[in-house]
C-alpha cells in the first residue's frame, strides 16, 4: 500500500484525488494546496492531512510518491525536489516550459531509477493505441502524411484571465493545449525534425496564443500539420483527431473511434481486413479501478501505481517522452517569434553536448 502526496487541487487535482483515494493500492493521500478555502473544506470533510507547504508535504514519513497538478511554471522546481527526496513523481502536462529543464529532470529520474510519468492521457486511450499498433505493423505501408487537430472551448472571452493564458505561467494554447496533439504525433510517428509555416494567433487572450498552426517536417518523405484552437465554442469539450495517410491506406482516429482503410491486408504484420473498418472505443478499452471523466484518466494513474509496485519505470508516458514534446513545442515557439529554428535534438546538444548526448542516446534507445 502506497502513501501518495497530491500537490494542487484544481480541476485536474480533484480528478487525481478521486482516482487515488479509490485506488486499492493506495493507503493514504496527503494534500498540498495554496487556497485556504479549499484546505478548510478538505480538512473538515475528508480527514486527509492538508498543508500549504510543499516542503512539509515532502518531509512526511512514509511518503512514496507525489502527483503534481500545479500551474506549469512550478513543475520543474517541484519535480526536482521530489526526485531528490527519492520519491516517484507523476506530473501534469505540459512537463516544463523550458525543454532544458525537461531533459535535466528526465536524466535525474533515470539516474535515481524512480518511476516518472507525465499526464499525457491520450497515450492511454484505446483508439490511439490501436492506431499505434497498426502503424507499428506497417498496415498503412510507408506513412507519408499526418494531420492532428485539437479544438475546444477553453478561452471564450477577453476577460477572466487565469494562469493558463499567462505566458510566464501556462504558456497559452501551444503549451497547454496543442502539446496534447504534438505528444500524439511523437507517440505515433516520432518527433518532427523541423517546423515551418507557424502561425500563433490571439483570439481573446492578451498575453498568449489561442490558435496554433504549423507544418511539421520529418524527413524520409513524411510531412505533417497541426491545427489547435482552444477558443472554439462549436465544440462542447476538447476534441482531438489524427489523420494518417500511407502507401497502403489511411487511418482517422479520435477518442471515440478509429476508422482504418487498408488496401492490401497481406502487407500488414497483424491481421487486418481489406477496405474500411471502424472500431469503437468500447471495443478497445480495458477495465479500470475507478471510472471518472474517462477511462484514460484512471488508466494513467493505475499505470503509475503499477510501475511503482513492480519497481519498473517504463517509457509509456515518461519524463523522457514528455521532454521530446517540450522540445517540439519550443521549436514552434521559436519559429513564431522569427528566430532561426534548429533541427530536433539540436537544443539538447546546445544544453551540454556530453550530458545531452548521453541522455538522448539512452532515452532514444528506450523509445525505439
Amino acid at each position: 500500500m502506497l502513501n501518495v502526496g497530491l500537490v494542487g487541487v484544481g480541476k485536474m487535482g480533484l480528478s487525481h484525488l478521486s482516482i487515488l483515494n479509490a485506488h486499492p493500492e493506495v493507503k493514504s493521500v496527503s494534500i498540498c494546496e495554496s487556497s485556504g478555502y479549499v484546505r478548510s473544506v478538505l480538512e473538515r470533510y475528508s480527514g486527509m492531512t492538508v498543508t500549504d507547504s510543499y516542503e512539509k508535504l515532502l518531509e512526511q514519513a512514509g511518503l512514496d510518491a507525489v502527483v503534481i497538478a500545479t500551474p506549469s511554471k512550478l513543475h520543474a522546481r517541484m519535480v526536482r525536489e521530489a526526485l531528490n527526496k527519492g520519491l516517484h513523481v507523476f506530473c501534469e502536462k505540459p512537463f516544463c516550459l523550458d525543454p532544458r529543464e525537461s531533459r535535466d529532470l528526465a536524466e535525474l529520474a533515470i539516474e535515481k531509477k524512480l518511476v516518472n510519468q507525465v499526464g499525457y492521457h491520450y497515450r492511454f486511450v484505446g483508439t490511439f493505441n490501436e492506431a499505434k499498433r497498426l502503424l507499428d505493423a506497417r498496415a498503412l505501408g510507408d506513412v507519408h502524411h499526418i494531420r492532428v487537430e485539437a479544438y475546444g472551448p477553453v478561452v471564450l472571452r477577453a476577460k477572466g484571465v487565469t494562469w493558463r493564458n499567462r505566458s510566464d505561467e501556462g504558456g497559452g494554447c501551444l503549451y497547454d493545449y496543442a502539446c496534447h496533439a504534438l505528444d500524439l504525433v511523437n507517440y505515433l510517428v516520432g518527433p518532427p525534425q523541423s517546423v515551418g509555416g507557424v502561425a500563433l494567433n490571439r483570439v481573446f487572450s492578451a498575453d498568449v496564443d489561442d490558435e496554433v498552426y504549423a507544418t511539421l517536417n520529418f524527413g524520409d518523405g513524411l510531412t505533417g500539420q497541426i491545427a489547435a484552437n482552444w477558443s472554439d465554442e462549436s465544440f462542447r469539450r476538447m476534441s482531438t483527431e489524427v489523420s494518417l495517410w500511407g502507401t497502403n491506406g489511411r487511418i482517422v482516429v479520435d477518442r471515440q473511434e478509429i476508422r482504418s482503410y487498408v488496401r492490401n491486408p497481406t502487407l500488414s504484420a497483424v491481421p487486418v481486413p481489406a477496405g474500411w473498418r471502424t472500431r469503437n472505443i468500447t471495443e478497445l478499452t480495458a477495465p479500470v479501478n475507478f471510472y471518472l471523466r474517462g477511462e484514460e484518466y484512471s488508466s494513467q494513474i493505475d499505470h503509475f501505481i503499477d510501475q511503482i509496485k513492480r519497481g519498473a519505470p517504463d517509457e509509456v508516458s515518461s519524463f523522457a517522452t514528455a521532454a521530446r514534446t517540450d522540445e517540439v513545442v519550443a521549436m514552434i515557439r521559436r519559429a513564431a517569434e522569427g528566430f532561426e529554428v534548429p533541427e530536433y535534438g539540436a537544443l539538447a546538444a546546445a544544453a551540454g553536448k556530453r550530458k545531452a548526448a548521453g541522455f538522448w542516446g539512452r532515452a532514444m534507445g528506450l523509445l525505439s
